[in-house]
């Protein structure tokens, strides 16, 4: 059971927690709006889509902020008791320091399960909406995914790679498949000049297609101005969107990693 010096404490440090929040989060509201607000004057962004990117703002900034928020609102709050020297007399009465920490620690706890929760659940779908917005009005003709030297590995055995990727166009250049055995030895690779992903028939087209097969020390080659085809990797592959991990809760962070 909390006794009453516990309550005392507990509902001072949450309530401080809860008045740096109320006060600092609409100064970054209003110090964002002033840098961003003729950008979004010029690119005609919707009253109601502003609305909703400062309420995404809100949740996504104040998550980044909260440490620094709890850090400043035990100094306040325990600055303010040993002001009025009520530190003093509790300690005097009897009670040891370790257990005037005792609110502190619940208050602590009961803040980062709180933080963890935000982080893990609530925080990734106002992530969305935030970077969607900055991209579509704020950082408009900026790629928000990356498009320059795009390396990555489909599994155990398979790796691509393209120089650079139009997602517009759904055009990447230079692009190379490989797949190693289980000797970690080269089975075969493909490489073209261009790689294009047909959305009309669901396949890509590679031009100036090249396919070379390794057979013992040597190697058949296969090559066609154009081919059509289907590989197991999805666009995204190519073209993942930069902010993507900060965009998916637990479960879809893990499976992400797995990926």
């Amino acid at each position: 059971m909390l006794s009453i010096i516990d309550k005392y404490i507990l509902k001072r440090y949450l309530a401080t927690f809860a008045m740096m929040l109320l006060l600092f989060i609409p100064i970054g509201i209003m110090v964002n709006l002033a840098e961003q607000i003729g950008k979004m004057i010029d690119n005609e962004a919707p009253l109601n889509e502003i609305l909703i990117y400062y309420l995404n703002f809100t949740i996504y900034i104040g998550s980044l902020l909260f440490p620094i928020f709890l850090f400043l609102s035990v100094i306040f709050f325990t600055s303010k008791l040993a002001n009025n020297t009520e530190i003093v007399a509790i300690l005097s009465s009897g009670v040891s320091y370790g257990r005037f920490l005792r609110p502190y620690l619940i208050g602590a706890t009961i803040i980062a399960i709180i933080m963890f929760f935000m982080t893990m659940f609530i925080v990734p779908q106002a992530s969305i909406g935030f970077n969607e917005f900055k991209f579509k009005y704020l950082k408009r003709g900026k790629q928000d995914r990356i498009t320059n030297n795009i390396f990555n590995q489909l599994n155990e055995t398979d790796f691509i790679y393209v120089s650079s990727f139009d997602p517009a166009r759904q055009l990447g250049h230079n692009f190379t498949y490989e797949r190693f055995n289980s000797d970690n030895k080269l089975d075969f690779k493909i490489s073209a000049v261009n790689i294009r992903w047909v959305e009309k028939d669901s396949n890509y087209r590679l031009t100036s297609y090249v396919k070379r097969k390794m057979v013992g020390d040597s190697a058949i080659l296969d090559s066609k101005r154009r081919l059509d085809t289907i590989f197991s990797f999805k666009i995204d592959d190519l073209t993942p969107v930069s902010y993507v991990a900060e965009t998916k809760n637990l479960f879809e962070l893990d499976q992400f990693i797995a990926d």
